[in-house]
């Protein structure tokens, strides 16, 4: 036996780093094996059957408003609703080569989101640059 019963070795999990690492340093390795995109490219991924998916908390969302036809999924739930083979999932989670832009608010918490659906599998994951607050700043609709 090998380590702690119960707790997984670096080498049992994929892209785990051996040495710590901070946050700044993490965002940014995932950041690279993202397809970020603008709110222009992610209004257009959402026009032609991808999904937005809006993972801020309820006081943000009550606060500033909802991008129209969005899946809202709190991030703790976000991968049981998106995995296409999960029993919890959404209807709207129909396949692995769906097209997803998760959005938070700023453009953060969304990256790491999206890295963390790409390893289940679902290819297309991304982000939104700037979050719903650049969604909004470029004019593209929300509801109160």
């Amino acid at each position: 036996m090998n380590g702690i019963p119960g707790v997984p070795t670096a080498s049992a999990i994929a892209d785990e780093p051996l040495a710590p690492v901070g946050i700044d340093e993490f965002l940014e390795r995932v950041r690279r094996g993202l397809d970020r995109v603008t709110p222009r490219q992610a209004h257009e991924i959402d026009r032609s059957g991808g999904l937005l998916v809006d993972i801020r908390y309820a006081a943000l969302r009550e606060r500033d408003g909802l991008i129209p036809g969005a899946l809202v999924v709190e991030r703790n739930e976000l991968e049981w609703r998106l995995d296409p083979q999960g029993s919890h999932r959404a209807p709207q989670a129909v396949g692995h080569d769906l097209r997803i832009v998760v959005v938070c608010n700023e453009g953060y918490a969304s990256s790491l989101a999206a890295h963390s659906l790409r390893q289940l599998g679902l290819r297309h994951a991304t982000d939104l640059v700037g979050g719903f607050q650049a969604w909004k700043a470029a004019g593209f609709p929300v509801t109160e």
